[in-house]
């Protein structure tokens, strides 16, 4: 769900000038000035705090299709801490710049679903977390204008999948993790979309989903999506390998093999670690 569906309403009423009824504080030059209430010509009303004729301080803007805002102003904008009520039920509580979601906030959608996180530009924007109150799945991580995109967690009911996304779809090296102890590693793929020589070229075609590629099932191992370049190449190698023996390869190995795949993980994250400590 878009974040401004229901944001259509305009508080520009009062920048044209002294306009609508007004009752309360002025300075010497008549401005608004201090508190005041404010009915406007369209409806709207306005109860708070200005300096010189505009809306600064905290206050309280009802819109007349249902929409409330209460927090603070800077001239005529919402700029600090304000909660927005929409007149679909949705509400973003959070801080907000030169009138636009930006910083920390939460926003509950009108289905029910939750995102709280940092936001740029009216858009989840960075680190945050969205639930889906329907299956009580979550998405934490990264998101790029609106978008998940990035390293992240997708987690359910009885399991766990980390990876990296792209463009709202995952994509790369990642594994699912199970309650019942094991995960599972592999790639995600994406499609090569064949073109047919008869259909026309200004027809846009849909993207493919990404293919899960499995390359091998292991008990619990420590690992982040951050790991990626740790893992990635093993993974790689790996796949490549099985491949030759058909397009969804499972081993699940034990005893020695299991043990020298801890040595060989544990060797890598200290490896790892002491690359960042030199860079």
């Amino acid at each position: 769900m878009s974040d401004l569906d229901s944001e259509d309403a305009d508080e520009s009423g009062e920048a044209v000038g002294d306009i609508g009824e007004y009752e309360g504080d002025r300075n010497s030059e008549g401005q608004r000035h201090g508190f005041g209430k404010a009915r406007l010509p369209n409806g709207d009303t306005y109860e708070g705090e200005y300096e010189y004729g505009l809306r600064s301080g905290h206050g309280t803007y009802r819109f007349k299709n249902g929409a409330l805002y209460t927090g603070y102003y800077l001239q005529n904008e919402k700029h600090g801490k304000g909660v927005f009520f929409y007149p679909d039920g949705s509400k973003y509580a959070g801080d907000w710049v030169h009138d636009q979601k930006q910083g920390y906030g939460e926003y509950l959608y009108a289905n029910g679903d939750t995102y709280t996180g940092e936001w740029a530009n009216n858009k989840r924007h960075g680190q945050g977390t969205y639930v889906y109150k329907d299956t009580g799945s979550k998405y934490v991580g990264c998101w790029v204008n609106g978008i998940q995109d990035g390293p992240a967690e997708l987690i359910h009911l009885n399991h766990r999948f980390k990876g990296r996304f792209l463009n709202g779809k995952p994509l790369g090296h990642g594994k699912f993790i199970f309650d019942i102890g094991c995960e599972q590693h592999g790639e995600y793929i994406q499609p090569v979309q064949e073109k047919d020589e008869e259909e026309e070229e200004e027809e846009p075609q849909l993207p493919l989903e990404p293919i899960w590629k499995v390359s091998e099932i292991t008990k619990i191992t420590p690992w982040s999506p951050h790991d990626e370049e740790l893992l990635g190449p093993r993974e790689v190698a790996e796949a490549a390998v099985t491949e030759e023996g058909g397009d969804h390869p499972v081993s699940a190995t034990g005893g020695e093999g299991e043990e020298r795949r801890e040595e060989e993980v544990n060797q890598s994250q200290e490896d790892e670690e002491t690359t960042d400590l030199g860079g």
